[in-house]
């Protein structure tokens, strides 16, 4: 059948191999996608976390490039499964523990992101939210605190919630929105004013210090935003106002994904719903039944939460709450959702024998496998996403870029698919004749271009280059301002008669050092809290 071809295969492929050659150019971080628009370029890296493309190319490096999609997701849901054993072994004995686990590694949403969207990054990002819920519910105080100090808490907590932003940027919002409010939730339950204050303090400072950590990419992802179409982000078929549940818009495509979308998303609340009271049948008249109540409580704010954020009325929130709308689908916040869905599963059959735990098990089984026998037979199958890809790498095309990322002058759907590193134009568009001139590439990388040109009149050089802020261009040593052509963002240099040498390098801007002070700082941050934590812990 090939690889499950959704909607984001072609991204993320694209993404990889292209990382995956600058590794092998020296450039061990990219920034600029050398391949986006045919050749061209753009800042895909500076925007897009790096966390799911630097993992996709380095398994590039020990699979065969077909085999990567299918290796990074056994890998991640293996990793999603861990990381609910995690949070549920710590209420529940080890048979409910590894079955939240499978609940949650093939819950009905990562079966739609892994046969229809093939957003890697999400996957990513999805795998590591209960362990990040673990680590906010032993910070804020409604579990205890395992790791005994609340520094070490503090540092792990912002290890994993830098991770989340790292991985997905839209898993990242929903990560900030739903911690916030575990927090605020957690201080109001306190009965004084002390610890109410403590919860609050150790929620922000955790959230603080794992911004913090990702200031080498979140500031230049949004200081640069002004530098590209990152509006584009938003157009018709990916605002909030067009994907809350089963809504439709004249789209046929749109429509009927959207249905599917919304019909998993009904699936995962109705499945929850029903662990969550049966759960809490279980919670009562329990040797620990004060710990479980609490934790059953934040996990049926954070499903009842997600699960309002999805339907129409919520709409005023998606205007009101700051970037709430690039997350563009509500259903995303099954994401969240998954989280509550698992645990009360495992709560549900924890105390429970014989036959109603196999019918629990069964009721699971048959949500899961329904709805992936459903997907397996509305995904698109394809062998040659990653092939073609390659060839059109190897043969100096590209492929097409992406339209937020495109710099603000320029419109890429103009650009040519088929065009040299370096071409000879008349000086005046009205010469009918291009001047003879000699190019000589000395060294063309995704961050440096190097070349000479002779002519024996003045000419203009195109060049297969997007003019963006962070490259720096010099004509014989000297800065200069490239011009642009007429319907893009094309770099095009006015040359003087003679042999000249041109250097263009993608240099760091102010904003990319500043980030990366940021996080150097948080980073120290981070060890000093980790090593206190030890040392206290040790005394």
């Amino acid at each position: 059948m090939g690889t499950a071809s959704g909607h984001d295969i072609a991204f993320h492929a694209s993404s990889w191999l292209d990382t995956a050659g600058q590794w092998k150019e020296g450039i061990l971080f990219p920034r600029w996608s050398e391949w986006a628009n045919y050749g061209f370029g753009e800042p895909r890296f500076i925007f897009y976390p790096p966390l799911s493309w630097m993992l996709g190319a380095a398994l590039g490096f020990v699979v065969p490039w077909n085999a990567v999609p299918g290796v990074f997701i056994v890998l991640v849901q293996t990793l999603a499964g861990i990381s609910m054993f995690a949070l549920v072994r710590r209420f529940f004995p080890p048979g409910a523990a590894m079955f939240a686990a499978a609940c949650y590694a093939a819950n009905p949403y990562a079966l739609l992101v892994v046969y229809m969207r093939s957003d890697f990054a999400e996957e990513l990002a999805c795998a590591l939210m209960p362990v990040l819920l673990l680590a906010a519910l032993q910070l804020c105080g409604l579990m205890e605190n395992r790791w005994r100090s609340s520094s070490r808490a503090m540092a792990i907590f912002a290890m994993l919630f830098a991770a989340v932003w790292l991985s997905n940027a839209p898993a990242g919002v929903l990560a900030s929105y739903s911690l916030a409010l575990l927090f605020a939730w957690a201080a109001i339950g306190e009965k004084s004013l002390r610890p109410s204050w403590r919860a609050l303090s150790r929620g922000a400072g955790g959230l603080a210090l794992g911004f913090g950590l990702t200031g080498f990419y979140l500031l230049p992802a949004a200081y640069e935003q002004r530098w590209v179409n990152i509006g584009q982000a938003l157009s018709s078929g990916y605002q909030p106002s067009q994907n809350f549940l089963y809504t439709e818009i004249g789209d046929p495509e749109h429509n009927l994904f959207n249905w599917i979308a919304s019909s998993v998303a009904v699936l995962l609340i109705v499945m929850s719903g029903i662990g969550a009271l049966v759960a809490y049948r279980n919670t009562r008249n329990v040797e620990d039944h004060e710990a479980k109540e609490k934790l059953w409580r934040a996990m049926l704010l954070l499903g009842g939460a997600a699960t309002i954020l999805m339907l129409r009325p919520s709409s005023i929130l998606w205007t009101l709450l700051p970037e709430l709308r690039f997350l563009q689908f509500p259903w995303r916040w099954m994401a969240i959702l998954a989280v509550p869905y698992s645990y009360f599963g495992a709560a549900a059959i924890a105390r429970r024998r014989g036959t109603w735990v196999w019918s629990a098990v069964g009721m699971v089984v048959l949500a899961s496998a329904g709805t992936a026998t459903f997907l397996v037979h509305q995904a698109w199958w394809d062998t040659d996403d990653i092939p073609v890809l390659e060839e059109a790498i190897a043969s100096d095309q590209g492929f097409e870029g992406t339209d937020e990322y495109d710099p603000v002058a320029d419109d890429h759907y103009n650009l040519p698919q088929k065009a040299p590193r370096a071409q000879i134009l008349p000086m005046e568009e009205s010469e009918p004749l291009v001047p003879k001139a000699e190019i000589h590439v000395e060294r063309w990388t995704a961050e440096e271009k190097e070349l000479s040109v002779s002519s024996p009149q003045p000419v203009r050089l195109a060049m297969r280059l997007l003019s963006y802020p962070g490259w720096r261009v010099e004509i014989d040593g000297k800065a200069v301002t490239p011009q642009l052509a007429e319907t893009t963002a094309q770099m095009i240099l006015p040359l003087s008669a003679g042999t000249h040498r041109i250097t263009m390098r993608f240099t760091r801007t102010t904003d990319r050092t500043l980030g990366g002070a940021i996080s150097a700082s948080a980073g120290i941050l981070f060890l000093l809290l980790l090593f206190l934590g030890r040392s206290s812990r040790q005394d």
